[in-house]
């Protein structure tokens, strides 16, 4: 397992490092590219976010040197506030592209917040948006069916219609074993939405989907409860008719595994799935984790199957360490691998390095930046080895500075 870095284009905005988002695969439509809409999670010093950013491959270099172009897209209306542990889907409906975003966590609001419970999460009120990827206009819509908020669930969309699976609500405690089913009709006037709640879902929390096949998936991982770990597997299938779900003869997975406390990953596509488990010691290894590779494969009758848990990997000298929870995959030609630097022949290439004057992940300081080194207070930092991102207001809105680039000694 190789965990390389991925340089932005110039146009970039600077994404800060997520947990806990919302994040979507919005497959090619209509003449749009296929990208990842990406929105809220928690920042490095656990502020919330309410941006949405679309992330897209730029251009692709030999030996998989990727450059991705991350743009944040403008909200207009019923903007949703910042949270996170929420969902994202993405459906079609008569000609129509729409993102649908329902769930969530946020913070307390500041007019009941007390020096107690100043840090306290609460559920988001249980309202449904819509979101036009186009115009970035926004509605809000409540339905009498939703009555609770709910955060950690499980969205699968199919057509005009999205499957809410498993979730914990926060006010209660409770994990119900409830399925939503939400549809959204795109009318020229305003958007019809049905709502059917179905009381044979899961008690299931952070679950981890595989897809398997044509609206198939594998839902795995997760927790039952608050201190035990889910350990089954359920195929989950998606047609004209509605959805079906049956369960699966679950992986011989490791000792490691089994009695880990946490554990957390995401799809890598095509029946397999990458799952993570902290390393645990006294003391206990700085951003060192088990990977596992996890794959199901479709047996002959069409239904799928699973396989084993693969060997885990502990090398990670010359890979990064996994700071949040979904992965990002963008498909790749098999003509584009034929030349990767992966298996044998992997050798240095000079152009694989990253060319700092041609990214703009780190936006340098401009000329006439007047930047006071005794009065900036940094933006954040995720490690003391990673110099902080700093907001210089002067210049016509204000721009990002990266530490290293004011020459700012290490100890300052």
């Amino acid at each position: 397992l190789k965990l390389r870095a991925i340089s932005f284009s110039n146009n970039s905005c600077y994404l800060p490092p997520l947990r806990c988002p919302a994040i979507a695969h919005f497959e090619p439509h209509d003449g749009s590219p296929e990208c990842y809409l990406i929105h809220g999670g928690r920042t490095p010093n656990n502020e919330l976010s309410s941006s949405l950013y679309m992330l897209s491959v730029d251009s692709r270099g030999c030996n998989r040197k990727v450059t991705l172009c991350c743009q944040e897209k403008e909200l207009v209306g019923d903007v949703p506030s910042a949270r996170y542990g929420h969902t994202l889907s993405v459906i079609h409906s008569r000609g129509k592209t729409a993102c649908v975003l329902f769930g969530g966590r946020s913070y307390m609001p500041p007019t009941e917040r007390t020096t107690e419970n100043w840090n306290s999460v609460v559920d988001c009120p249980p309202q449904v948006f819509l979101i036009d990827l186009e115009f970035g206009c926004c509605t809000a819509h409540t339905l009498p069916e939703l009555t609770d908020g709910q955060s950690f669930h499980v969205a699968l969309a199919r057509e005009d219609c999205v499957y809410f699976l498993g979730g914990h609500i926060l006010s209660s405690d409770c994990r119900p074993p409830r399925l939503i089913r939400l549809r959204v009709e795109l009318l020229l006037g305003s958007p019809v939405l049905t709502c059917t709640v179905l009381h044979e879902g899961l008690t299931i929390t952070s679950a981890i989907v595989a897809p398997v096949g044509y609206h198939e998936y594998i839902v795995f991982g997760g927790y039952q409860s608050e201190t035990q770990k889910r350990m089954e597997c359920t195929y989950i299938g998606l047609d004209d008719v509605g959805v079906h779900m049956e369960p699966r003869e679950p992986p011989q997975w490791t000792s490691e595994v089994t009695h880990s406390r946490t554990w957390f990953g995401g799809s890598l596509g095509k029946g397999s799935a990458l799952v993570a488990i902290p390393s645990e010691g006294n003391p206990a290894p700085p951003d060192a984790y088990h990977f596992y590779q996890v794959s199901f494969q479709k047996e002959q009758d069409g239904e799928a199957s699973t396989q084993g848990c693969s060997q885990e990997s502990t090398d990670f000298e010359d890979s990064a360490p996994l700071e949040d929870s979904e992965e990002l995959y963008f498909g790749r030609e098999p003509h584009e691998l034929e030349y990767s630097s992966d298996g044998e022949g992997d050798t240095y290439n000079e152009e694989d390095e990253e060319d700092e004057s041609q990214t703009g992940y780190w936006i340098k300081c401009c000329l006439t930046c007047q930047v006071d080194p005794n009065t900036w207070e940094p933006y954040y930092s995720t490690e003391l080895t990673r110099p902080a991102m700093i907001f210089c207001s002067r210049g016509e809105g204000g721009h990002w500075v990266h530490a290293q680039c004011m020459e700012l000694p290490e100890s300052l």
